[in-house]
């Protein structure tokens, strides 16, 4: 018997890349620059994962990071966040339980984009809630700079490489950890502001090779994750009964220092409160959150009894939002 229904975050885990490449480096081959690169998105410096290391791989490490930051080895469940899996078919999630010693137990990976980590927190709180699964190992894992076309300059500077996870387990609603409310939502009429065209069953092969890579639609994309972030944060905080001012520190999709800072404007939210590590990992999609989170805590930004709000936005479009008061974690692995 659990001793509650409620997801209750019990260990954090993080993993990089050993490759950095700076502005730079980008420069030395793109028409950018690093005064260009970094005002408009706030980055400096990105990890990049070598052709050897595939998603998967990033993802067990950070998954084992996680379980030794929840000082056990096993879960009931695996879920994986990721737009990037190893392959289309199967998904990716089994593997990384296998090569963890979890196999048997449920894995499936969730494909939210940039909302992945939420989508796929909100998804383990379910199986907890329902009765079904009693610990969940989450993990956020991308590798979108394989999916840049390497001459976009409007894509390669943004996006880096990496994994982040958390064990969550059965509690109470009202222990340090507890997850929730959630809030989610998407609009898919919008999907072509940040699309991989070809790949899948409607576009399996293009003579075109651009449309194997990402485009998007940057100030689109900017105008959308503002509002929408803003929206479902609120959201969330109406229905906990709390106010911006309850909230210590705001953790929001790391895609642009000046997406965060024009969500957490439109919120109120002051600017120490927002935890931010865009500028030496760059956009990590689903990894983002849980290495943002991983960040705040290795170097005290964030400490047990702080109020923490999540939001994220991505392609789908998806977005989502939700809360937790920080617990006593260690995180394992340095990110």
């Amino acid at each position: 018997m659990h001793e509650g229904h409620h997801a209750v975050l019990a260990g954090l885990g993080a993993w990089l890349p050993p490759r950095v490449v700076d502005n730079d480096d980008l420069a030395r081959r793109l028409d950018t620059s690093d005064e260009w690169i970094r005002t408009r998105t706030g980055i400096r410096e990105r990890r990049i994962a070598d052709a050897g290391t595939s998603t998967v791989d990033m993802a067990v490490a950070a998954g084992r990071n996680a379980l030794r930051s929840a000082d056990s080895e096993l879960v009931d469940a695996v879920v994986l966040a990721t737009a990037t899996p190893d392959q289309l078919c199967p998904a990716s999630a089994p593997q990384v339980a296998s090569a963890l010693g979890l196999s048997g137990v449920a894995a499936f990976d969730v494909n939210a984009v940039c909302s992945g980590f939420i989508y796929a927190l909100a998804t383990a709180a379910g199986l907890i809630s329902g009765g079904v699964a009693g610990r969940v190992l989450v993990i956020g894992a991308d590798a979108f700079s394989r999916y840049c076309r390497p001459d976009d300059r409007t894509t390669v500077p943004i996006f880096g490489d990496g994994a982040g996870a958390v064990v969550l387990r059965a509690g109470t609603a009202d222990e340090p950890g507890a997850l929730g409310p959630f809030d989610l939502h998407s609009e898919g009429e919008h999907a072509d502001l940040l699309i991989v065209p070809a790949g899948g069953v409607k576009q399996r092969r293009s003579d075109d090779p651009d449309d194997h890579y990402l485009t998007m639609q940057g100030t689109a994309v900017f105008r959308h994750a503002c509002a929408r972030m803003a929206e479902s944060a609120r959201a969330v905080l109406d229905r906990s009964g709390l106010a911006v001012a309850d909230v210590d520190r705001f953790v929001g999709h790391q895609a642009n220092i000046r997406i965060l800072q024009a969500t957490a404007k439109q919120l109120g939210m002051a600017g120490d409160r927002v935890v931010a590590n865009i500028e030496r990992v760059g956009n990590t999609s689903a990894a983002s959150i849980p290495l943002a989170l991983a960040d705040a805590c290795h170097d005290g930004h964030l400490q047990p009894g702080h109020r923490v709000l999540l939001t994220a936005f991505g392609a789908g479009l998806t977005w989502g939002s939700t809360l937790l008061t920080w617990p006593d974690v260690k995180p394992g692995g340095d990110a």
